[in-house]
């Protein structure tokens, strides 16, 4: 499944769960809310998946996390915050370039429209 077909699920559910519970609760509450979906739509997620940072060949565990990563290609970076900034883009670039993921998107739910709220990220040293 290309990355394509999973940001219009991924943006979809999101929509969903936004309507239902609006802005204003944890990352937490979203972030399992969105798995939850993500799962009943046939797609593979992993939450809080660990990222390692390769140094000179040697693999570190420095404690990157990722918020979602489905299908092991696409991530998505969780926020219910006033609003979005610099270091959150800086955010999802380093977990894209870590796991040499093409496409992803960052969310922030505590926005009156979810459109607003939410960034598509591209990695431009993307590998195939």
């Amino acid at each position: 499944m290309n990355e394509e077909v999973i940001a219009k699920e991924v943006v979809d559910s999101a929509l969903k769960i936004h309507r239902v519970l609006g802005p204003g609760l944890l990352e937490s509450s979203y972030e399992s809310c969105l798995a939850y979906e993500l799962k009943k739509r046939g797609f593979k997620v992993e939450s809080q998946k660990p990222l390692p940072l390769i140094y000179e060949e040697v693999k570190l565990q420095a404690g990157y996390r990722v918020d979602l990563l489905i299908e092991n290609k696409f991530i998505i970076e969780i926020k219910s915050v006033e609003a979005l900034n610099d270091v959150h883009l800086a955010q999802i670039l380093t977990y894209l370039k870590l796991n040499n993921s093409k496409l992803g998107l960052l969310i922030n739910f505590n926005v009156s429209l979810l459109k607003n709220g939410t960034r598509r990220v591209i990695n431009k040293d993307y590998t195939n």
